[in-house]
């Protein structure tokens, strides 16, 4: 296992597409619901404990060596808006391009063949951190890490937030992100023998309708 495999997977400058997405906080900012680092953190947190938690116990799933094409299904049941699916896919999409550049396996190789049109991104996540050699909690921690990470980003080009505020909000999320991290790892675990129905399917409705309501904004900064 090689924890610069993991750097580089969790690295924002991974050829993976998430620069383009905010993760709501386009949204989020233009209805008012965040405008400093205080509303930053509340908005990460509770996507953290949310999309994060749902994403984190696929991604540990799918590094686990179960199947990925039953994880993309599940994914699709937990992401029950259109414009969220597409997005998750066309990330998938990206991720896989990158992923089978960096890490070529045999894996990615199947996923790509059966789902031509995408996977779900934190399934991809999943299978690219196995082709890493890393372990169902370093894609884990990669997957809630990505969840906060690329709505801090987009907050500060577009509230012009202080990059140093918006870091320290990363960092007072620290022991949130483990926490949330183990806890899909454990769930992951359990997938292997009861299947995907223990998966996490914590919901955010605002986020799913603000999704859809941004995606129909004839101008915008970030594709979400």
């Amino acid at each position: 296992m090689s924890r610069t495999a993991l750097l580089i997977l969790a690295d924002g400058r991974f050829p993976a597409g998430g620069h383009a997405h905010s993760g709501g906080m386009e949204a989020a900012v233009a209805s008012g619901g965040v405008h400093d680092a205080a509303g930053l953190e509340a908005f990460c947190r509770g996507r953290l404990h949310t999309a994060g938690l749902t994403a984190a116990g696929l991604a540990a799933a799918a590094a686990t060596g179960y199947d990925p094409l039953a994880l993309d299904e599940a994914a699709d049941i937990r992401t029950p808006m259109p414009t969220l699916r597409r997005i998750a896919r066309r990330l998938g999409r990206q991720m896989m391009r990158a992923a089978r550049a960096t890490w070529p396996s045999a894996d990615l190789d199947h996923l790509v063949h059966h789902r031509p049109q995408g996977a779900h991104q934190p399934v991809v996540l999943g299978v690219a951190a196995r082709a890493a050699k890393l372990t169902p909690l370093d894609a884990a921690h990669a997957a809630v890490y990505e969840s906060v990470g690329g709505p801090a980003t987009a907050a500060v080009r577009l509230l012009s937030l202080d990059p140093l505020e918006a870091t320290a909000v990363l960092a007072r999320l620290a022991d949130d992100l483990d926490t949330v991290a183990d806890a899909a790892a454990a769930i992951a675990e359990r997938v292997t023998v009861e299947g995907v129905t223990v998966l996490p399917a914590a919901s955010a409705p605002l986020l799913d309708i603000t999704a859809e309501q941004h995606a129909a904004w004839t101008v915008r900064l970030f594709a979400s």
